[in-house]
């Protein structure tokens, strides 16, 4: 059963994140950012400047009692032990923001706007060190652990990106719907209408690893590979599109959250925890060897298709409104998935332990 969190809010909530300490940070619609303590009540609230929906909102790493919020194509630095008008201010996208990410370092902070573009800013100088771009609105954008010049992205264009801000291209892109033609055999035209664009994206805590939600419903999961990436896993998580993807701290534990109004957990442990055991190189040579051999045949057999047999969550909770946004919380000992819907309530749902 779920707990809501009430008094935060009165409208839609958009977004949520989790502190170092605890403290829970939500973004709503028309300028409402709001904290809470772990028991789930409101401990601060504020409407920045403008009113335009907080799309996203992020604790630094490095200084939990720092937070970066997006507004419209503003971005607001706040100190949570005193909440009241932002310490910073940034105008450097030029549509609205979608999505926020600051390395693990806390020098960089991208964000991911309507008009396709990243803008990273270093936090030293607060100025822009690179625009990084997608051919349509980009919805998704995450540093790696461990790699504070890397990163990854998504968008509507269906593209996923490996970013190295050393470089103003992307080191490595994949075109989703590309990748499933090569991978799947298309078992109905139905799906040429179900186009993969790509809502969000979580790197593990490893850094290697990270997964995508697309529009088709399809949770897909990649691993980074020097200057590369390749589809490890894929499979349909939900009826509806995948708004938000999450990994747990665990090894490779994944919150999905839909619009068919589900929020799933899976371990997918096993079948990123195999290939990870093998060396590079040879996952390559296997899985070319794979594609080859498939497209010599005329179809494609299941060590091309790379889906493996059976992958059912550990956890299905019918929320039963469209997701806009999952985090992870631990409260009272114990732990819990915030989500974030249509609502301007927070609900927290209890989570089996690993």
């Amino acid at each position: 059963m779920a707990v809501k969190w009430h008094g935060g809010h009165s409208s839609s909530v958009l977004c949520l994140n989790v502190s170092a300490e605890g403290l829970v940070a939500s973004g709503a619609e028309r300028g409402e950012l709001a904290l809470w303590d772990g028991g789930g009540s409101p401990v601060a609230q504020l409407r920045l400047p403008q009113a335009e929906d907080v799309t996203s909102a992020v604790f630094s790493a490095r200084r939990p009692s720092t937070l970066y919020a997006s507004h419209g194509e503003n971005i607001s630095v706040l100190d949570v032990r005193s909440f009241q008008e932002p310490l910073q201010h940034f105008h450097v996208n030029e549509e609205e923001i979608n999505c926020l990410s600051v390395n693990d370092t806390d020098s960089f902070l991208a964000a991911a706007d309507d008009s396709g573009a990243i803008k990273v800013v270093d936090l030293e100088s607060k100025k822009v060190s690179r625009s990084l771009r997608h051919s349509n609105i980009c919805s998704s954008v995450a540093f790696r652990p461990q790699r504070s010049q890397s990163l990854v992205s998504c968008g509507l264009d269906m593209q996923v990106m490996l970013w190295n801000l050393q470089k103003a291209r992307p080191l490595w892109t994949m075109n989703l719907q590309e990748c499933d033609m090569e991978e799947e055999s298309l078992q109905s035209a139905g799906q040429f209408f179900n186009l993969p664009l790509a809502h969000s994206l979580s790197v593990a805590s490893c850094g290697n690893v990270f997964s995508c939600g697309a529009q088709d419903g399809k949770v897909r999961i990649f691993r980074v590979t020097g200057a590369r990436f390749e589809r490890e896993l894929g499979f349909q998580a939900h009826s509806l599109g995948v708004s938000q993807v999450l990994f747990m701290p665990e090894a490779y534990w994944l919150l999905s959250g839909g619009n068919d109004g589900k929020v799933l957990l899976w371990d997918v442990s096993s079948n990123v925890g195999k290939q990870q055991k093998s060396p590079a190189k040879s996952l390559h040579r296997k899985k070319a060897q794979a594609a080859a051999s498939s497209r010599k045949d005329g179809k494609l057999n299941k060590a091309a298709s790379n889906e493996p047999p059976g992958v059912v969550p550990k956890l299905s909770i019918e929320h039963g409104e469209k997701v806009n946004w999952l985090s992870c919380a631990e409260i009272k000992g114990s732990r819990r998935v915030l989500v974030a819907d249509q609502t301007s309530s927070v609900s927290a749902y209890p989570l089996p332990e690993p």
